[in-house]
Protein backbone atom coordinates (compact mmCIF):
# COMPACT_ATOMS: atom_id res chain seq x y z
CA UNK A 1 0.00 0.00 0.00
CA UNK A 2 1.34 3.44 -0.96
CA UNK A 3 0.71 4.98 2.50
CA UNK A 4 2.63 2.17 4.22
CA UNK A 5 5.62 2.65 1.90
CA UNK A 6 5.61 6.39 2.61
CA UNK A 7 5.52 5.63 6.32
CA UNK A 8 8.53 3.30 6.00
CA UNK A 9 10.42 5.98 4.06
CA UNK A 10 9.73 8.57 6.78
CA UNK A 11 10.92 6.13 9.45
CA UNK A 12 14.11 5.44 7.45
CA UNK A 13 14.80 9.17 7.15
CA UNK A 14 15.10 9.45 10.95
CA UNK A 15 18.42 7.62 10.67
CA UNK A 16 17.71 5.62 13.81
CA UNK A 17 18.75 1.96 13.49
CA UNK A 18 16.02 0.61 15.78
CA UNK A 19 13.29 2.58 13.99
CA UNK A 20 14.61 1.51 10.57
CA UNK A 21 14.91 -2.11 11.73
CA UNK A 22 11.26 -2.29 12.81
CA UNK A 23 10.05 -0.64 9.58
CA UNK A 24 12.14 -2.87 7.29
CA UNK A 25 11.30 -6.10 9.09
CA UNK A 26 7.60 -5.37 8.59
CA UNK A 27 8.13 -4.53 4.91
CA UNK A 28 10.28 -7.60 4.28
CA UNK A 29 7.77 -9.93 5.90
CA UNK A 30 4.90 -8.54 3.83
CA UNK A 31 6.83 -8.47 0.52
CA UNK A 32 8.90 -11.65 0.90
CA UNK A 33 6.97 -13.55 -1.82
CA UNK A 34 6.19 -10.51 -3.98
CA UNK A 35 7.57 -10.63 -7.54
CA UNK A 36 5.29 -8.09 -9.29
CA UNK A 37 5.16 -4.44 -8.36
CA UNK A 38 2.82 -1.47 -8.66
CA UNK A 39 4.20 0.98 -11.22
CA UNK A 40 2.70 3.93 -9.36
CA UNK A 41 5.03 3.18 -6.42
CA UNK A 42 8.21 3.14 -8.58
CA UNK A 43 9.55 6.47 -7.26
CA UNK A 44 8.84 5.47 -3.66
CA UNK A 45 10.66 2.14 -4.11
CA UNK A 46 13.67 3.91 -5.64
CA UNK A 47 13.69 6.33 -2.72
CA UNK A 48 13.58 3.42 -0.26
CA UNK A 49 16.43 1.72 -2.13
CA UNK A 50 18.64 4.81 -1.87
CA UNK A 51 17.87 5.14 1.87
CA UNK A 52 18.70 1.47 2.49
CA UNK A 53 22.02 1.79 0.62
CA UNK A 54 22.78 4.86 2.72
CA UNK A 55 22.30 2.77 5.84
CA UNK A 56 24.53 -0.02 4.46
CA UNK A 57 27.42 2.44 4.11
CA UNK A 58 27.30 2.96 7.87
CA UNK A 59 28.41 0.70 10.68
CA UNK A 60 25.26 -1.24 11.58
CA UNK A 61 24.03 -3.75 14.08
CA UNK A 62 23.97 -7.26 12.50
CA UNK A 63 20.15 -7.40 12.68
CA UNK A 64 19.76 -4.03 10.93
CA UNK A 65 22.38 -5.00 8.34
CA UNK A 66 20.47 -8.20 7.54
CA UNK A 67 17.14 -6.36 7.25
CA UNK A 68 18.68 -3.84 4.83
CA UNK A 69 20.13 -6.59 2.62
CA UNK A 70 16.80 -8.45 2.57
CA UNK A 71 15.08 -5.24 1.44
CA UNK A 72 17.65 -4.82 -1.35
CA UNK A 73 16.95 -8.39 -2.46
CA UNK A 74 13.20 -7.68 -2.65
CA UNK A 75 13.50 -4.28 -4.36
CA UNK A 76 15.97 -5.60 -6.97
CA UNK A 77 13.30 -8.00 -8.27
CA UNK A 78 11.71 -5.01 -10.00
CA UNK A 79 13.68 -4.59 -13.23
CA UNK A 80 12.26 -1.08 -13.70
CA UNK A 81 13.57 0.03 -10.33
CA UNK A 82 17.27 -0.86 -10.44
CA UNK A 83 18.75 2.65 -10.69
CA UNK A 84 19.67 2.90 -6.98
CA UNK A 85 21.66 -0.35 -7.19
CA UNK A 86 23.71 0.01 -10.39
CA UNK A 87 25.94 2.98 -9.60
CA UNK A 88 29.64 2.32 -8.87
CA UNK A 89 29.11 3.35 -5.27
CA UNK A 90 26.14 1.00 -4.80
CA UNK A 91 27.90 -1.93 -6.52
CA UNK A 92 30.98 -1.39 -4.38
CA UNK A 93 28.89 -1.38 -1.19
CA UNK A 94 26.99 -4.54 -2.15
CA UNK A 95 30.18 -6.30 -3.27
CA UNK A 96 31.76 -5.57 0.10
CA UNK A 97 28.82 -7.19 1.90
CA UNK A 98 29.05 -10.14 -0.50
CA UNK A 99 32.66 -10.62 0.69
CA UNK A 100 33.91 -10.24 -2.87
CA UNK A 101 35.82 -6.98 -2.97
CA UNK A 102 37.51 -7.45 0.39
CA UNK A 103 39.31 -10.57 -0.83
CA UNK A 104 41.67 -8.56 -3.03
CA UNK A 105 42.87 -4.98 -3.07
CA UNK A 106 42.63 -3.68 -6.67
CA UNK A 107 42.65 -0.15 -8.04
CA UNK A 108 40.08 -0.68 -10.84
CA UNK A 109 36.69 -1.27 -9.17
CA UNK A 110 35.14 -3.01 -12.19
CA UNK A 111 37.96 -5.53 -12.56
CA UNK A 112 38.27 -5.94 -8.80
CA UNK A 113 34.81 -7.49 -8.74
CA UNK A 114 35.64 -10.34 -11.14
CA UNK A 115 38.92 -11.03 -9.34
CA UNK A 116 37.07 -11.32 -6.05
CA UNK A 117 34.46 -13.68 -7.51
CA UNK A 118 37.15 -15.81 -9.17
CA UNK A 119 39.05 -16.06 -5.89
CA UNK A 120 35.94 -17.20 -4.06
CA UNK A 121 35.16 -19.75 -6.78
CA UNK A 122 38.65 -21.21 -6.28
CA UNK A 123 37.93 -21.65 -2.59
CA UNK A 124 34.50 -23.19 -3.20
CA UNK A 125 34.29 -26.98 -3.11
CA UNK A 126 31.00 -28.34 -4.41
CA UNK A 127 30.34 -30.65 -1.47
CA UNK A 128 30.80 -27.93 1.17
CA UNK A 129 29.80 -24.74 -0.68
CA UNK A 130 26.40 -23.15 -0.03
CA UNK A 131 24.37 -23.74 -3.21
CA UNK A 132 22.70 -20.32 -3.37
CA UNK A 133 25.96 -18.43 -2.75
CA UNK A 134 27.73 -20.56 -5.39
CA UNK A 135 24.88 -20.06 -7.87
CA UNK A 136 24.81 -16.27 -7.49
CA UNK A 137 28.60 -16.04 -7.71
CA UNK A 138 28.34 -17.84 -11.05
CA UNK A 139 25.35 -15.76 -12.19
CA UNK A 140 27.23 -12.55 -11.37
CA UNK A 141 30.24 -13.83 -13.31
CA UNK A 142 28.03 -14.64 -16.30
CA UNK A 143 26.52 -11.13 -16.32
CA UNK A 144 29.92 -9.45 -16.00
CA UNK A 145 31.42 -11.49 -18.85
CA UNK A 146 28.34 -10.96 -21.02
CA UNK A 147 28.41 -7.18 -20.61
CA UNK A 148 32.13 -6.35 -20.51
CA UNK A 149 34.69 -7.48 -23.08
CA UNK A 150 37.60 -6.43 -20.83
CA UNK A 151 36.28 -8.53 -17.95
CA UNK A 152 35.78 -11.43 -20.34
CA UNK A 153 39.42 -11.19 -21.44
CA UNK A 154 40.67 -10.79 -17.87
CA UNK A 155 38.85 -13.90 -16.66
CA UNK A 156 39.97 -15.97 -19.67
CA UNK A 157 43.63 -14.98 -19.58
CA UNK A 158 44.90 -13.40 -16.35
CA UNK A 159 42.60 -15.43 -14.10
CA UNK A 160 42.89 -18.72 -16.10
CA UNK A 161 39.10 -18.90 -16.34
CA UNK A 162 38.89 -21.91 -18.66
CA UNK A 163 40.87 -24.07 -16.25
CA UNK A 164 39.11 -22.63 -13.18
CA UNK A 165 35.60 -23.14 -14.54
CA UNK A 166 36.45 -26.51 -16.10
CA UNK A 167 37.55 -27.73 -12.68
CA UNK A 168 34.32 -26.34 -11.18
CA UNK A 169 32.25 -28.19 -13.78
CA UNK A 170 34.19 -31.39 -13.22
CA UNK A 171 33.57 -31.18 -9.44
CA UNK A 172 29.86 -30.41 -9.83
CA UNK A 173 29.36 -33.41 -12.14
CA UNK A 174 31.40 -35.62 -9.81
CA UNK A 175 33.78 -36.84 -12.53
CA UNK A 176 36.84 -39.06 -12.39
CA UNK A 177 39.36 -39.87 -15.16
CA UNK A 178 39.75 -43.62 -15.76
CA UNK A 179 41.96 -42.90 -18.78
CA UNK A 180 43.49 -39.99 -20.66
CA UNK A 181 40.75 -37.57 -21.74
CA UNK A 182 38.11 -40.14 -20.79
CA UNK A 183 35.62 -39.27 -18.05
CA UNK A 184 33.28 -41.27 -15.84
CA UNK A 185 31.04 -40.51 -12.89
CA UNK A 186 33.04 -41.18 -9.70
CA UNK A 187 32.01 -44.50 -8.15
CA UNK A 188 30.05 -45.40 -11.30
CA UNK A 189 32.95 -46.19 -13.66
CA UNK A 190 31.36 -49.35 -15.04
CA UNK A 191 27.83 -47.96 -15.48
CA UNK A 192 26.93 -47.35 -19.17
CA UNK A 193 25.92 -43.73 -19.99
CA UNK A 194 22.24 -44.51 -20.51
CA UNK A 195 22.01 -46.03 -17.02
CA UNK A 196 23.73 -43.20 -15.14
CA UNK A 197 21.53 -41.54 -12.48
CA UNK A 198 20.13 -38.15 -13.54
CA UNK A 199 21.91 -35.00 -12.45
CA UNK A 200 20.08 -33.20 -9.64
CA UNK A 201 18.40 -29.85 -10.15
CA UNK A 202 21.13 -28.11 -8.14
CA UNK A 203 23.90 -29.77 -10.17
CA UNK A 204 22.19 -28.74 -13.41
CA UNK A 205 21.65 -25.14 -12.32
CA UNK A 206 25.32 -24.69 -11.44
CA UNK A 207 26.56 -26.55 -14.54
CA UNK A 208 24.41 -24.43 -16.88
CA UNK A 209 25.78 -21.19 -15.38
CA UNK A 210 29.35 -22.44 -15.85
CA UNK A 211 28.65 -23.44 -19.47
CA UNK A 212 27.26 -19.96 -20.16
CA UNK A 213 30.32 -18.25 -18.64
CA UNK A 214 32.68 -20.50 -20.60
CA UNK A 215 30.77 -19.66 -23.78
CA UNK A 216 31.34 -15.94 -23.12
CA UNK A 217 35.07 -16.24 -22.48
CA UNK A 218 35.72 -18.59 -25.44
CA UNK A 219 33.55 -16.66 -27.89
CA UNK A 220 36.52 -15.00 -29.60
CA UNK A 221 38.69 -18.12 -29.65
CA UNK A 222 40.69 -18.70 -32.81
CA UNK A 223 39.21 -22.02 -33.88
CA UNK A 224 42.14 -22.98 -36.11
CA UNK A 225 45.34 -21.81 -34.41
CA UNK A 226 46.02 -22.45 -30.72
CA UNK A 227 49.33 -23.23 -29.03
CA UNK A 228 50.10 -26.56 -27.40
CA UNK A 229 49.26 -25.46 -23.85
CA UNK A 230 45.94 -23.90 -24.88
CA UNK A 231 45.05 -26.99 -26.93
CA UNK A 232 45.61 -29.23 -23.89
CA UNK A 233 43.23 -27.08 -21.83
CA UNK A 234 40.57 -27.12 -24.55
CA UNK A 235 40.85 -30.87 -25.03
CA UNK A 236 40.42 -31.40 -21.29
CA UNK A 237 37.30 -29.22 -21.42
CA UNK A 238 36.01 -31.07 -24.51
CA UNK A 239 36.22 -34.36 -22.59
CA UNK A 240 34.05 -32.87 -19.81
CA UNK A 241 31.58 -31.53 -22.39
CA UNK A 242 31.36 -34.98 -23.94
CA UNK A 243 30.17 -36.27 -20.57
CA UNK A 244 27.62 -33.42 -20.45
CA UNK A 245 26.25 -34.53 -23.82
CA UNK A 246 25.63 -38.12 -22.73
CA UNK A 247 24.20 -37.15 -19.31
CA UNK A 248 20.59 -36.38 -18.47
CA UNK A 249 18.91 -34.40 -15.69
CA UNK A 250 15.81 -34.79 -13.54
CA UNK A 251 13.50 -33.40 -16.27
CA UNK A 252 13.35 -33.45 -20.08
CA UNK A 253 13.16 -29.64 -20.22
CA UNK A 254 16.27 -29.16 -18.07
CA UNK A 255 18.12 -31.87 -20.03
CA UNK A 256 17.46 -30.00 -23.28
CA UNK A 257 18.64 -26.71 -21.76
CA UNK A 258 21.76 -28.44 -20.42
CA UNK A 259 22.54 -29.98 -23.81
CA UNK A 260 21.81 -26.70 -25.60
CA UNK A 261 24.46 -24.81 -23.62
CA UNK A 262 26.88 -27.73 -24.05
CA UNK A 263 26.47 -27.63 -27.83
CA UNK A 264 26.87 -23.84 -27.90
CA UNK A 265 30.17 -24.11 -26.02
CA UNK A 266 31.46 -26.99 -28.16
CA UNK A 267 30.94 -24.71 -31.15
CA UNK A 268 33.50 -22.26 -29.71
CA UNK A 269 36.28 -24.80 -29.16
CA UNK A 270 39.22 -25.10 -31.59
CA UNK A 271 38.31 -27.56 -34.32
CA UNK A 272 41.30 -29.92 -33.88
CA UNK A 273 40.21 -30.50 -30.26
CA UNK A 274 36.87 -32.00 -31.25
CA UNK A 275 38.45 -35.41 -31.90
CA UNK A 276 38.19 -35.86 -28.11
CA UNK A 277 34.51 -36.64 -28.70
CA UNK A 278 35.59 -39.91 -30.35
CA UNK A 279 38.27 -40.97 -27.85
CA UNK A 280 36.45 -43.09 -25.24
CA UNK A 281 36.78 -46.84 -25.64
CA UNK A 282 33.91 -48.67 -27.29
CA UNK A 283 31.69 -50.20 -24.62
CA UNK A 284 29.12 -52.96 -25.00
CA UNK A 285 26.22 -50.51 -25.44
CA UNK A 286 28.22 -47.95 -27.46
CA UNK A 287 27.47 -46.95 -31.03
CA UNK A 288 30.56 -48.14 -32.90
CA UNK A 289 31.67 -47.01 -36.35
CA UNK A 290 35.06 -47.72 -37.91
CA UNK A 291 36.21 -48.93 -34.50
CA UNK A 292 35.40 -45.62 -32.78
CA UNK A 293 32.86 -44.65 -30.12
CA UNK A 294 30.24 -42.47 -31.83
CA UNK A 295 27.93 -41.97 -28.81
CA UNK A 296 28.65 -38.22 -28.55
CA UNK A 297 28.35 -37.58 -32.30
CA UNK A 298 25.08 -39.52 -32.38
CA UNK A 299 23.78 -37.42 -29.46
CA UNK A 300 24.64 -34.26 -31.40
CA UNK A 301 22.78 -35.59 -34.45
CA UNK A 302 19.71 -36.49 -32.38
CA UNK A 303 19.77 -33.07 -30.71
CA UNK A 304 19.98 -31.33 -34.09
CA UNK A 305 17.08 -33.34 -35.53
CA UNK A 306 14.92 -32.63 -32.49
CA UNK A 307 15.50 -28.90 -32.97
CA UNK A 308 14.81 -29.22 -36.70
CA UNK A 309 11.52 -31.05 -36.09
CA UNK A 310 10.38 -28.38 -33.65
CA UNK A 311 10.77 -25.77 -36.40
CA UNK A 312 10.75 -22.85 -33.94
CA UNK A 313 13.27 -20.01 -34.45
CA UNK A 314 15.53 -22.27 -36.48
CA UNK A 315 18.25 -19.66 -36.84
CA UNK A 316 18.76 -19.52 -33.07
CA UNK A 317 17.92 -23.10 -32.10
CA UNK A 318 19.16 -25.22 -35.02
CA UNK A 319 22.25 -23.53 -36.42
CA UNK A 320 24.64 -24.03 -33.47
CA UNK A 321 24.29 -27.82 -33.60
CA UNK A 322 24.19 -27.94 -37.41
CA UNK A 323 27.33 -25.79 -37.71
CA UNK A 324 29.11 -27.94 -35.13
CA UNK A 325 28.27 -31.13 -37.04
CA UNK A 326 29.41 -29.53 -40.32
CA UNK A 327 32.79 -28.46 -38.96
CA UNK A 328 33.31 -31.79 -37.19
CA UNK A 329 32.55 -33.66 -40.42
CA UNK A 330 34.86 -31.40 -42.41
CA UNK A 331 37.86 -31.98 -40.15
CA UNK A 332 37.34 -35.59 -38.99
CA UNK A 333 36.97 -38.28 -41.66
CA UNK A 334 35.38 -40.86 -39.34
CA UNK A 335 32.80 -38.36 -38.10
CA UNK A 336 31.89 -37.45 -41.68
CA UNK A 337 31.52 -41.06 -42.75
CA UNK A 338 29.35 -41.86 -39.72
CA UNK A 339 27.10 -38.83 -40.31
CA UNK A 340 26.84 -39.63 -44.00
CA UNK A 341 25.70 -43.17 -43.20
CA UNK A 342 22.93 -41.67 -41.05
CA UNK A 343 21.92 -38.70 -43.18
CA UNK A 344 22.74 -39.79 -46.76
CA UNK A 345 22.41 -43.57 -46.94
CA UNK A 346 22.69 -45.13 -50.42
CA UNK A 347 19.79 -44.07 -52.66
CA UNK A 348 17.17 -46.68 -53.46
CA UNK A 349 13.85 -45.00 -54.19
CA UNK A 350 14.60 -42.61 -57.05
CA UNK A 351 10.96 -41.82 -57.83
CA UNK A 352 10.46 -39.53 -54.80
CA UNK A 353 11.86 -36.01 -54.79
CA UNK A 354 14.75 -35.41 -52.34
CA UNK A 355 12.69 -32.85 -50.38
CA UNK A 356 9.66 -35.12 -49.99
CA UNK A 357 9.48 -37.51 -47.04
CA UNK A 358 10.31 -37.78 -43.34
CA UNK A 359 13.95 -38.92 -43.39
CA UNK A 360 16.63 -36.57 -42.08
CA UNK A 361 17.90 -36.12 -45.63
CA UNK A 362 14.41 -35.02 -46.76
CA UNK A 363 14.12 -32.55 -43.89
CA UNK A 364 17.53 -31.00 -44.57
CA UNK A 365 16.92 -30.73 -48.32
CA UNK A 366 13.67 -28.86 -47.55
CA UNK A 367 15.72 -26.38 -45.51
CA UNK A 368 17.85 -25.66 -48.59
CA UNK A 369 14.99 -23.49 -49.91
CA UNK A 370 14.12 -21.95 -46.52
CA UNK A 371 13.21 -18.26 -46.46
CA UNK A 372 16.00 -17.49 -43.97
CA UNK A 373 19.30 -17.29 -45.87
CA UNK A 374 21.42 -18.39 -42.90
CA UNK A 375 19.29 -21.49 -42.32
CA UNK A 376 19.27 -22.32 -46.04
CA UNK A 377 23.04 -21.91 -46.41
CA UNK A 378 23.85 -23.87 -43.26
CA UNK A 379 21.72 -26.87 -44.29
CA UNK A 380 23.23 -26.86 -47.78
CA UNK A 381 26.77 -26.61 -46.39
CA UNK A 382 26.23 -29.60 -44.09
CA UNK A 383 25.02 -31.84 -46.93
CA UNK A 384 27.75 -30.53 -49.25
CA UNK A 385 30.45 -31.48 -46.73
CA UNK A 386 28.91 -34.93 -46.27
CA UNK A 387 29.22 -35.27 -50.06
CA UNK A 388 32.95 -34.43 -49.74
CA UNK A 389 32.27 -31.14 -51.55
CA UNK A 390 31.68 -33.04 -54.78
CA UNK A 391 29.18 -31.23 -57.02
CA UNK A 392 27.97 -34.37 -58.80
CA UNK A 393 27.42 -36.23 -55.55
CA UNK A 394 25.71 -33.19 -53.99
CA UNK A 395 23.31 -32.94 -56.94
CA UNK A 396 22.69 -36.69 -56.79
CA UNK A 397 21.36 -36.44 -53.21
CA UNK A 398 19.61 -33.06 -53.36
CA UNK A 399 18.67 -32.35 -56.98
CA UNK A 400 20.17 -29.52 -59.06
CA UNK A 401 17.27 -27.18 -58.27
CA UNK A 402 17.82 -27.41 -54.53
CA UNK A 403 21.61 -27.31 -54.90
CA UNK A 404 21.69 -24.28 -57.22
CA UNK A 405 21.94 -21.68 -54.43
CA UNK A 406 25.15 -23.07 -52.91
CA UNK A 407 26.64 -23.90 -56.32
CA UNK A 408 25.94 -20.39 -57.65
CA UNK A 409 27.53 -18.80 -54.56
CA UNK A 410 30.68 -20.86 -55.12
CA UNK A 411 30.85 -20.55 -58.89
CA UNK A 412 30.21 -24.27 -59.35
CA UNK A 413 27.08 -24.29 -61.49
CA UNK A 414 29.07 -25.93 -64.28
CA UNK A 415 30.28 -28.67 -61.96
CA UNK A 416 33.69 -29.35 -60.47
CA UNK A 417 34.75 -29.64 -56.87
CA UNK A 418 35.83 -27.34 -54.06
CA UNK A 419 39.30 -27.74 -52.68
CA UNK A 420 39.10 -29.94 -49.60
CA UNK A 421 41.04 -32.68 -47.85
CA UNK A 422 38.97 -35.76 -48.50
CA UNK A 423 39.75 -39.39 -49.21
CA UNK A 424 39.17 -40.63 -52.74
CA UNK A 425 36.84 -43.53 -51.92
CA UNK A 426 34.17 -44.18 -54.52
CA UNK A 427 30.53 -43.25 -53.94
CA UNK A 428 28.52 -46.41 -53.25
CA UNK A 429 25.58 -46.90 -55.58
CA UNK A 430 22.69 -49.27 -55.06
CA UNK A 431 21.51 -51.51 -57.86
CA UNK A 432 18.25 -49.54 -57.97
CA UNK A 433 20.13 -46.28 -58.47
CA UNK A 434 22.42 -47.67 -61.19
CA UNK A 435 19.44 -48.95 -63.17
CA UNK A 436 17.60 -45.63 -62.99
CA UNK A 437 20.62 -43.33 -63.23
CA UNK A 438 20.28 -42.47 -66.94
CA UNK A 439 16.59 -41.59 -66.51
CA UNK A 440 16.91 -39.28 -63.48
CA UNK A 441 16.06 -35.63 -64.05
CA UNK A 442 19.08 -33.84 -62.51
CA UNK A 443 16.98 -30.75 -61.70
CA UNK A 444 14.50 -32.59 -59.47
CA UNK A 445 16.71 -35.57 -58.59
CA UNK A 446 14.08 -38.18 -59.47
CA UNK A 447 12.90 -40.33 -62.37
CA UNK A 448 10.01 -38.60 -64.09
CA UNK A 449 7.58 -39.72 -66.75
CA UNK A 450 8.73 -38.81 -70.23
CA UNK A 451 7.18 -35.56 -71.37
CA UNK A 452 6.16 -34.88 -74.99
CA UNK A 453 8.44 -32.56 -76.98
CA UNK A 454 6.56 -29.21 -77.20
CA UNK A 455 8.32 -28.43 -80.52
CA UNK A 456 7.34 -31.66 -82.18
CA UNK A 457 5.66 -31.05 -85.52
CA UNK A 458 6.78 -27.40 -85.78
CA UNK A 459 8.56 -26.02 -88.81
CA UNK A 460 11.86 -24.16 -88.35
CA UNK A 461 10.03 -20.85 -88.98
CA UNK A 462 7.48 -21.66 -86.23
CA UNK A 463 10.27 -22.54 -83.81
CA UNK A 464 12.04 -19.23 -84.54
CA UNK A 465 8.76 -17.34 -84.07
CA UNK A 466 8.18 -18.94 -80.64
CA UNK A 467 11.80 -18.22 -79.68
CA UNK A 468 11.37 -14.54 -80.56
CA UNK A 469 8.15 -14.39 -78.53
CA UNK A 470 10.04 -15.76 -75.55
CA UNK A 471 12.92 -13.29 -75.99
CA UNK A 472 10.48 -10.37 -76.24
CA UNK A 473 8.73 -11.48 -73.06
CA UNK A 474 12.07 -11.68 -71.24
CA UNK A 475 13.01 -8.25 -72.59
CA UNK A 476 9.72 -6.66 -71.48
CA UNK A 477 9.90 -8.15 -67.97
CA UNK A 478 13.53 -7.12 -67.71
CA UNK A 479 12.90 -3.50 -68.75
CA UNK A 480 10.06 -3.17 -66.19
CA UNK A 481 12.34 -4.67 -63.48
CA UNK A 482 9.96 -7.58 -62.87
CA UNK A 483 12.80 -10.06 -63.42
CA UNK A 484 16.53 -9.88 -64.04
CA UNK A 485 17.60 -12.48 -66.61
CA UNK A 486 20.94 -14.07 -65.71
CA UNK A 487 23.61 -15.85 -67.74
CA UNK A 488 25.88 -18.67 -66.67
CA UNK A 489 29.45 -17.82 -67.67
CA UNK A 490 32.17 -20.26 -68.63
CA UNK A 491 33.72 -20.06 -65.15
CA UNK A 492 30.49 -21.29 -63.54
CA UNK A 493 29.32 -17.90 -62.21
CA UNK A 494 26.18 -15.88 -62.92
CA UNK A 495 26.08 -12.44 -64.52
CA UNK A 496 23.24 -10.13 -65.53
CA UNK A 497 22.05 -10.28 -69.14
CA UNK A 498 21.82 -7.09 -71.17
CA UNK A 499 19.24 -6.41 -73.93
CA UNK A 500 22.06 -7.19 -76.39
CA UNK A 501 22.48 -10.63 -74.79
CA UNK A 502 18.74 -11.26 -75.11
CA UNK A 503 18.85 -10.36 -78.78
CA UNK A 504 21.67 -12.84 -79.33
CA UNK A 505 19.47 -15.58 -77.91
CA UNK A 506 17.51 -15.68 -81.14
CA UNK A 507 20.62 -16.99 -82.89
CA UNK A 508 21.40 -19.57 -80.21
CA UNK A 509 21.14 -23.16 -81.54
CA UNK A 510 19.02 -23.93 -78.45
CA UNK A 511 16.08 -22.35 -80.24
CA UNK A 512 16.92 -23.87 -83.63
CA UNK A 513 17.52 -27.50 -82.71
CA UNK A 514 15.50 -30.16 -80.97
CA UNK A 515 18.64 -31.36 -79.19
CA UNK A 516 19.77 -28.90 -76.49
CA UNK A 517 22.95 -30.92 -75.98
CA UNK A 518 24.23 -29.58 -79.34
CA UNK A 519 24.17 -25.96 -78.13
CA UNK A 520 27.43 -24.25 -77.21
CA UNK A 521 28.64 -21.11 -75.47
CA UNK A 522 27.13 -19.71 -72.30
CA UNK A 523 23.84 -20.88 -70.78
CA UNK A 524 20.95 -18.56 -69.99
CA UNK A 525 18.65 -18.73 -67.01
Amino acid sequence: VNMDLNTIIEQMKTGEQDTALTALQGYNKEMNQCFTFNREEKQDRECLGELVLGFLKRKLQPSCQLACLETVRILSRDKDCLDPFISHSAMSTLARYACIVSLLSVVAADLQLIKGVAERLKQCHHSTCNHEVHFFDLRLTFLLTALRIDIRAQLAQALHGISLLGNQLEAILGLCWPDTLETARAGLDDVPPEKLPPLSRQQTELAVEILKILFNITFDTNRHNVDEEEAAGYRHLAAILRHCLISHTDSEERTEEFHCHTVNLLGNLPLPCLDVLLMPKVQQASIEYMGLNMDAVNKLLEFMEKRLDRGHKLKDTLLPSLNLLTESARIHRETRKFLRSKVLPPLRDVKIRPEVGSTLRNKLVRLMTHIDTDVKDCAAEFLYVLCKESVSRFIKYTGYGNAAGLLAARGLLRGGRDSGIYSEDEDSETEEYREAKDHINPITGVVEEEQPNPMEGMTEEQKEYEAMKLVNMFDKLSRTNVIQPMQLTMDGKMREMSPKDLHKMTHNPLFQSEDPANSGGEDEA
